[in-house]
C-alpha cells in the first residue's frame, strides 16, 4: 500500500463518463472515454472505428443529420449520443465577388478543419447549388488552409478582391444513402438517439481538460447566444465554446475597460475590435437584466 505521504486528498471520485458514438453515415456504435478536449475525443472516435482521425470533418449531437443546431460545440450532456461527419467527396466551385460580403459564416471543428456553418439567403454563395452548409473549406485558390482558425479563414475571404473569380476546394460531409435517393431505411441507418435530460455536461476546453459541470444557467445560455450573433456579425464566424468563454470572462470584470483587458489577455489572437468588445459587454448585460 502507498505510504501516507503518496495518497492524495480524498480525491473527488469522478464517474467514468462513456458516450455513445456512430459515424453518421451508418455504422455500428462504439463507445468512447478518456478524452479532454475536441482533438482527443476526435483521435478516439477514430480509435473505436478504424480510421485516421483527420477523416473526420465535424460531430453532432442526438442527430446523424448535417444540422449546425445539434454541432458539437465545448459541451456534451453526459447522456449525447455522438454523431461523426467524415470526409466524402471532394469538390471544387469557381465563385466571382460582384459584392463585399459572400453571405458564408465559417466555425471550425477545433482539430484544424473550417467549414460552413450558415448560407445567407440571397447571398452570392447562396446562388451556387454546390456550395452545402456542412462543407469543409479545404483550400482558397489552392492555397492549403487546413489548420486555420475559423476567423482566419473569414478574413482570408473577405479580403479577396471584388470581381476577380477564385477556386474553393471543399470536402462535404459523407452521406447515408437514404440522405441521398430516399431508399428504404436499412437497418444501419442511425437511428435518432433519445437524450435523457441530465442537467450535467461535460465541457471541452481547447487549452486545458474538461470539467463536468452543471448545464449553463439561463443567463449564461442566453448571453452566449449573444454573443455568438455578434461574433457572426462583426467576423463572420460562429463559436459556441468561444462566446461561453468570453461570458465567463465577463463574470469576472466590473467595467467595459477591465473587461477589454481580460478578453485580450485570454484571447489576444483574435483582436477583437474596440467597438466589438463594448458591443459584446451590453449584450451580456442585456441578458443579465432579462433573465433578472
Amino acid at each position: 500500500p502507498p505510504s501516507p505521504a503518496e495518497t492524495p486528498a480524498a480525491p473527488r471520485v469522478r464517474p467514468r463518463l462513456v458516450f455513445r458514438t456512430q459515424l453518421a453515415h451508418g455504422s455500428p456504435t462504439g463507445k468512447i472515454e478518456g478524452f479532454t478536449n475536441v482533438r482527443e475525443l476526435y483521435a478516439k472516435i477514430a480509435e473505436a472505428f478504424g480510421i485516421a482521425p483527420t477523416e473526420i470533418l465535424f460531430c453532432t449531437l442526438n442527430s446523424h443529420k448535417v444540422d449546425m443546431q445539434k454541432l458539437l460545440g465545448g459541451q456534451i450532456g453526459l447522456e449525447d449520443f455522438i454523431f461523426a461527419h467524415v470526409r466524402g467527396e471532394t469538390k471544387e466551385v469557381e465563385v466571382t465577388k460582384t459584392e463585399d460580403a459572400l453571405g458564408l459564416t465559417i466555425t471550425d471543428n477545433g482539430a484544424g478543419y473550417a467549414f460552413i456553418k450558415r448560407i445567407k439567403e440571397g447571398s452570392i454563395i447562396n446562388r451556387i447549388e454546390a456550395v452545402c452548409v456542412g462543407d469543409s473549406i479545404e483550400a482558397i485558390n489552392d492555397h492549403s488552409i487546413v489548420g486555420c482558425r475559423h476567423y482566419e479563414v473569414a478574413k482570408m475571404l473577405r479580403e479577396l478582391p471584388k470581381s476577380q473569380p477564385f477556386t474553393l476546394r471543399l470536402v462535404q460531409p459523407k452521406r447515408a444513402f437514404d440522405m441521398i435517393g430516399q431508399r428504404s431505411r436499412g437497418s444501419k441507418c442511425p437511428m435518432e438517439a433519445r437524450v435523457a435530460s441530465g442537467r450535467e455536461t461535460l465541457r471541452l476546453r481547447s487549452g486545458g481538460a474538461a470539467t463536468v459541470e452543471e448545464a449553463p444557467s439561463e443567463f449564461e445560455e442566453e448571453a452566449s447566444q449573444k454573443v455568438d450573433d455578434l461574433l457572426e456579425s462583426y467576423m463572420g464566424i460562429r463559436d459556441p465554446e468561444l462566446a461561453c468563454t468570453m461570458v465567463e470572462t465577463s463574470k469576472k470584470t466590473g467595467s467595459v475597460r477591465e473587461f477589454a483587458r481580460c478578453l485580450d489577455s485570454v484571447l489576444g489572437e483574435f483582436a477583437f475590435p474596440d467597438e466589438f468588445v463594448v458591443e459584446v459587454w451590453a449584450a451580456i448585460g442585456e441578458a443579465r437584466e432579462a433573465c433578472g
